[in-house]
């Protein structure tokens, strides 16, 4: 991969997510704020993230991988973007805000697979070459976060600026993405069934035991986790602390810093003890939402925050090398869409309409919330998840020379133990 090409791909990459980060953590301020909605319809509008992870196999499996090169694609649906987010930026109310942010949600999410099918085509060694530039991506969020908290948008309530922002740069990438490297169809005479587009054809794995147990958990473990994307801005901002949303990038850092630390921890822990410790750290988050604030206890709202990397990197990144490494050559791509369908598609769907009747349900007055049990709830749902997931998960090694296949045939077969 040339220089040219890597700066490329590392400008897309930093686009793509800074324009996620940009309006996405302050969504549900704006919305109780500035359009009076409901916790309900916050919960609602951050479905709408599920819906396109749910569509996106279609957009990819049906358009990208069979008619047009991926660069092409992502150019159309950024500027298509740039539009939407617009028209949501200056919408009145919520009636009018969510059909906009539903459509652009749709097309945004398969855009995340684009990214990486771009990215991944140009290299001759994805593993050692990709990380440094999907790196760029997390730098991207966590700039907007602070570009959002030195502007002051949140504290001058002028929060409809993040859409514009992010619209600008969604324009910005539609145009960029046609001078990206050609990436041609790669399925353009190939058919595909439903079961392939939503990685169906990888259910078998869940004649396995043990990671029946990880799919469920991985679907549970959702459900705490949309209050953390729905609510934590609203909260911090209600608590008092000044530029929340930059203050939120530090979740960022910290999954950047886990993320490189993932392989060491891999070896010596192994799978059962990463994804518990994961799942630990969900619970110990929101106890210190719970009774955290804005004066005596503010370093419990930092801690909470700075937490965020061991939640996701640990359970997430951990279950995807988990189920990678079980799946075998023949169910790699299949198996990773099928948990990506069940967390960010099921588990997220279930957990954020939950949250939002939570939210409305420990409102005290127009303007403040019981947080300690809007809090305690979500922390609750997760140290269930972990004394089951503690309780039936089994991690036995087994060679690596074993077949993949073969843990799939029998159910008694012991996992693959992960690199």
């Amino acid at each position: 991969m040339t220089a040219s090409i890597r700066i490329r791909l590392s400008i897309m990459m930093f686009l793509e997510f800074f324009i996620w980060g940009a309006w996405f953590v302050t969504l549900g301020t704006y919305l109780l704020r500035n359009l009076g909605a409901s916790g309900t319809q916050v919960g609602v509008a951050f479905l709408t993230q599920s819906i396109g992870a749910i569509v996106a196999p279609f957009i990819i499996g049906l358009i990208a991988d069979r008619f047009f090169s991926a660069q092409k694609i992502l150019g159309v649906l950024h500027l298509a973007g740039a539009v939407l987010l617009w028209r949501a930026s200056v919408a009145p109310d919520f009636g009018s805000f969510y059909p906009s942010i539903l459509t652009y949600m749709v097309l945004y999410m398969p855009t995340l697979a684009l990214v990486n099918s771009i990215s991944f085509r140009q290299m001759q060694n994805p593993q050692k070459e990709f990380a440094p530039i999907r790196v760029l991506g997390t730098l991207g969020w966590i700039v907007a976060g602070l570009t959002i908290g030195w502007l002051n948008w949140e504290q001058t309530n002028s929060l409809q600026s993040t859409f514009l922002m992010a619209a600008g740069a969604s324009a910005l990438l539609g145009v960029f993405s046609f001078t990206l490297p050609a990436t041609p169809p790669v399925k353009k005479d190939q058919t595909s069934s439903l079961g392939n587009l939503l990685g169906l054809e990888a259910i078998g794995m869940l004649r396995n035991r043990s990671y029946l147990i990880f799919f469920l958990a991985s679907i549970a473990i959702c459900i705490p986790l949309a209050f953390y994307y729905g609510f934590t801005n609203p909260f911090l901002n209600e608590v008092g602390m000044k530029s929340a949303a930059g203050v939120q990038s530090l979740g960022q850092v910290s999954e950047l810093l886990f993320m490189l630390a993932i392989p060491l921890f891999f070896s010596r822990l192994g799978v059962k003890k990463m994804l518990a410790i994961g799942m630990a750290a969900w619970v110990l988050r929101y106890v210190f939402f719970a009774y955290g604030n804005g004066l005596g206890n503010y370093w419990m709202l930092i801690a909470g925050i700075v937490l965020h990397g061991v939640c996701y990197d640990f359970f997430f990144v951990t279950g995807q090398i988990y189920t990678d490494n079980l799946a075998g050559e023949r169910f790699k791509s299949s198996a990773q869409g099928f948990i990506t369908l069940a967390t960010y598609g099921v588990g997220m769907l279930i957990g954020t309409l939950l949250s939002g009747r939570i939210f409305d349900a420990y409102q005290t007055t127009p303007t403040t919330h019981d947080w300690r049990m809007i809090w305690l709830i979500p922390a609750g749902i997760a140290v269930v998840v972990l004394l089951a997931f503690l309780a039936f998960f089994r991690e036995q090694p087994q060679p690596q020379t074993t077949a993949a296949a073969d843990t799939l045939r029998d159910p008694a077969t012991p996992l693959t133990q992960a690199v």
